[in-house]
């Protein structure tokens, strides 16, 4: 069965559109790069996908590309990865697939039939995954800004969240990555 994670960049106030990550070094790269070592799947949005697609497919032409870049672009590049979108109507990145039917469902299916982790990314379609309480570890990379302003990653809930914190990692840019296991399970 496989575990949903979610690793995300955020400021310190909690927003993480992809304007927060004022740090995207190769040491941020690098830490991406290993979380794909076990990523079977990769899920986004829209959205994401967009933003994604744009740079990564072509990211080895790039003549300033680094090590740790060019290293996470070809594990994310060869990554299966489906996006959620009801008005894609094709995409062209290798290994990629739409999926259009009911997020939740599809997602907990894909959950029971995957060996190995399950990437998320998105704002819309993690918050889904959270409020349904799917996501199964976070890898919140805190970025040393206060936004101000953005889309908030953790958006208005009836019910907490427990999580278990298992371990954090300091980066030289300031960055610190929060590990965390959805302690939800141990509650019940």
């Amino acid at each position: 069965m496989g575990k949903l994670i979610l690793s995300i960049n955020v400021s310190l106030d909690g927003f993480a559109d992809h304007t927060v990550a004022v740090a995207a070094d190769d040491e941020m790269h690098e830490f991406y790069s290993r979380l794909l070592d076990t990523t079977a799947l990769a899920l986004m949005g829209r959205r994401t996908y967009e933003l994604m697609a744009g740079y990564w497919p072509h990211a080895h032409e790039d003549p300033a590309i680094t090590p740790g870049v060019l290293d996470f672009a070809v594990k994310y590049n060869a990554a299966r990865k489906i996006v959620f979108s009801r008005t894609l109507s094709s995409v062209d990145w290798t290994n990629t697939t739409i999926v259009r039917n009911n997020v939740i469902e599809t997602v907990s299916a894909l959950k029971s039939q995957t060996e190995g982790d399950i990437s998320i990314g998105g704002i819309s379609l993690a918050q889904e995954c959270m409020r349904n309480l799917l996501v199964d570890e976070y890898y919140l990379a805190v970025h040393p800004i206060i936004a101000g302003t953005g889309r908030l990653l953790f958006d208005q809930r009836k019910e907490p969240i427990h999580l278990r914190l298992v371990d954090t990692e300091v980066f030289s840019s300031g960055v610190v990555v929060l590990h965390y296991l959805s302690a939800n399970d141990d509650l019940l």
